[in-house]
């Protein structure tokens, strides 16, 4: 753990004045014995929240509904880079990836990996205000796993019940973390609506990783979980009356899981159009294979599921047990633009999975597409 130490504020300054000041809006929790006065400096002037000593500067702005800028909130992305202008934080991670992005010797940091040690002044280079019109608030919640089942050799389904119910959009993910493991990890969730109790997860294991080589090894039942959420913004709106196009890689299918989910309970492809490309290495690696089935069945002809093979051929162009589901072989994202040629119109496009896969299909649209970041929506999770 690193300390970042700039000089100590007046005693007498208080900077609950700034902006409408602590108390005057209520989601802005009051400081106590255990919490600490932050002040965020941004483009957009200057607002204060209260930050427990146990919490980071992400999660505690968030919480109280900061629209505080952040992709992974786990280290990884560097996202949620701000710089330390007054007062102490430690850094929890010093190996976390997105360190790599800040500059440490000049007071930066990652909010995600931050938690105060004093009042302190920090200065965001992004738009920061109150209030997420959109989403839920996220906050903490404890959880317990309770369904483990292998889909493949090297992915794993999981669930887990929550201690108090969570409100989110399909597409949206949590932070979960488990004692004796350094960090939390992000995971998006699978289901949607239905029980406000649970949430569903698809891992895939990771050489090296230690949630995923827990899940493999060591996960129990009833195992107890942190989690924390909801968060993301690559999100499905079914008033915003797009067709649909679906671009994953391996786990990254999750989220999109979620969208057919909701996108099926409330009838969205009667009048709308919906693409599907996802990828594997091969067919042996493939799974939710039923659940597609469920949701193209539902879908009256109006939704398309590609499963394209990386790494084999592929002798017939439908599945031999599922003949609904295409098969494809090739890059995810190359199979897309050759299949979605032409038939782009009122498309609204989301990714996820491995970066050179997120990289290659933001290329593919952006270029062969022409569509705009307005249309395109993704999480950073690597």
């Amino acid at each position: 753990m690193t300390t970042i130490s700039l000089r100590r504020r007046d005693p007498g300054m208080d900077i609950g004045h700034v902006a409408d000041g602590f108390g005057s809006d209520p989601g802005v929790a009051e400081p106590n014995a255990d919490s600490y006065f932050v002040e965020v400096q941004s483009k957009s002037g200057s607002v204060s929240f209260a930050c427990g000593s146990g919490d980071t500067l992400l999660h505690a702005g968030l919480s109280q509904g900061l629209t505080l800028p952040y992709e992974c909130a786990t280290g990884t992305c560097g996202s949620c880079r701000a710089k330390v202008t007054d007062g102490r934080v430690a850094v929890e991670w010093d190996e976390a990836p997105g360190h790599s992005r800040v500059k440490r010797d000049r007071g930066e940091i990652l909010m995600c990996q931050s938690r105060p040690l004093s009042d302190c002044v920090i200065r965001v280079p992004a738009n920061v205000g109150m209030g997420l019109p959109r989403y839920t608030v996220p906050g903490h919640r404890k959880g317990h796993v309770d369904v483990i089942r292998r889909l493949t050799a090297d992915v794993i389904h999981f669930e887990v019940s929550l201690s108090d119910p969570i409100s989110f959009d399909a597409g949206q993910f949590v932070l979960l973390q488990i004692a004796g493991l350094e960090g939390m990890r992000a995971y998006s969730m699978v289901n949607y609506g239905g029980d406000p109790r649970r949430l569903s997860f698809v891992v895939k294991r990771k050489i090296g990783g230690g949630f995923s080589n827990w899940l493999f090894e060591a996960a129990r039942k009833d195992q107890t979980v942190d989690v924390f959420g909801p968060l993301g913004r690559a999100t499905f709106h079914p008033e915003e009356n797009h067709n649909l196009l679906m671009i994953a890689g391996g786990s990254g299918i999750a989220g999109m899981m979620s969208m057919l989910e909701r996108a099926t309970q409330e009838n969205y492809f009667d009048n709308h159009k919906g693409y599907v490309f996802f990828g594997v290495r091969t067919l042996s690696d493939c799974f939710y294979l039923s659940e597609f089935n469920r949701h193209l069945r539902k879908a009256n002809d109006n939704l398309e599921i590609t499963v394209t093979l990386s790494n084999e051929s592929s002798d017939s162009q439908y599945h031999v047990s599922f003949p609904e589901i295409r098969i494809a072989s090739g890059m995810v994202h190359e199979v897309c633009a050759q299949a979605m040629e032409g038939r782009y119109d009122n498309l609204m496009s989301y990714i996820a999975g491995p970066p050179p896969m997120v990289d290659g299909a933001l290329r593919a649209l952006i270029v062969g597409a022409r569509a705009t970041p307005d249309r395109i929506r993704y999480d950073k999770f690597g």
